[in-house]
């Protein structure tokens, strides 16, 4: 079998997955009015309705790319031999869905090896659909294909939005968290926790945070935000500048001047 890989139609494929992942996930809350829970760790949740909308994703990639390898949050995935790997969070944002908080998000990322090909973020409440291709820009729709591109904040930083995440995965990391808080609230006109990663990445994106920055993140959390970053001319990267946000999850994402910002405080609290 050919190596070779459509771009535009891996993308149509990542769409149409994901409108069954979403429209799983608005069934489940029509029939129940929220998410039914049970808890993975303390503070971190899974619904049947993140299994479903699994399930779902993985069954219209697979039929299309079989050969294709899957890194999944609820069921691990499917680990194969080859040069594509999807990352698939079929809720992002598990807790907000359960207690009816409107942040909440599907994403889906394919690598080409270590290369981000594509991405794609859809906030199932507002109904926006953000996607990206490697080389191609990154844009925002409401589900027609058609919609505006993307484009980070040239805000001064001291003026604008920083997006976080609090660490509830790495609760032995709050004291190192809140220094590092403390010391970027200085610096920007304010702060604002959503409580999904992939939200504040497409955000990050779409200019109306100036960046975000994370502890603990994990690569299906964060790998299609960080391409909508990159192709909407932002930059990502640990908090030390290097690569090894998608290993360790401390993340660090914004503009230009934000993401400098970010790497002069946050480079002083990593680990």
């Amino acid at each position: 079998m050919s190596d070779a890989l459509d771009g535009a139609r891996a993308l149509a494929v990542a769409r149409e997955a994901a409108q069954e992942a979403v429209a799983s996930l608005k069934d489940a809350v029509a029939r129940t009015g929220r998410g039914q829970a049970d808890e993975k760790a303390p503070g971190d949740f899974v619904t049947e309705a993140d299994r479903e909308a699994e399930r779902r994703i993985l069954a219209r990639i697979l039929a299309e790319y079989p050969e294709h390898s899957i890194l999944a949050e609820e069921s691990g995935g499917h680990d194969r031999a080859g040069r594509w790997r999807w990352a698939v969070d079929p809720l992002d944002g598990t807790a907000n869905y359960v207690h009816g908080f409107p942040a909440y998000a599907v994403s889906i990322a394919l690598f080409d090896r270590d290369d981000l090909a594509l991405g794609l973020v859809v906030d199932v409440v507002r109904g926006e659909w953000f996607t990206a291709r490697a080389g191609a820009g990154a844009r925002v729709d409401t589900g027609n294909g058609r919609g505006e591109a993307l484009r980070v904040s040239s805000i001064d930083p001291s003026e604008g939005l920083l997006a976080t995440g609090f660490p509830f995965r790495r609760p032995e990391e709050i004291d190192r968290y809140l220094g590092a808080f403390r010391a970027l609230f200085e610096r920007v006109s304010d702060m604002r926790r959503a409580g999904s990663a992939a939200l504040d990445l497409a955000w990050t994106a779409a200019g109306r945070v100036e960046g975000f920055w994370e502890i603990g993140l994990n690569l299906w959390d964060i790998a299609a935000g960080e391409l909508l970053v990159r192709e909407a001319g932002g930059r990502v990267s640990d908090w030390r500048g290097g690569g090894g946000h998608r290993v360790t999850g401390w993340i660090a994402a914004g503009g230009p001047a934000a993401h400098d910002l970010l790497l002069e405080v946050l480079g002083e609290w990593a680990p």
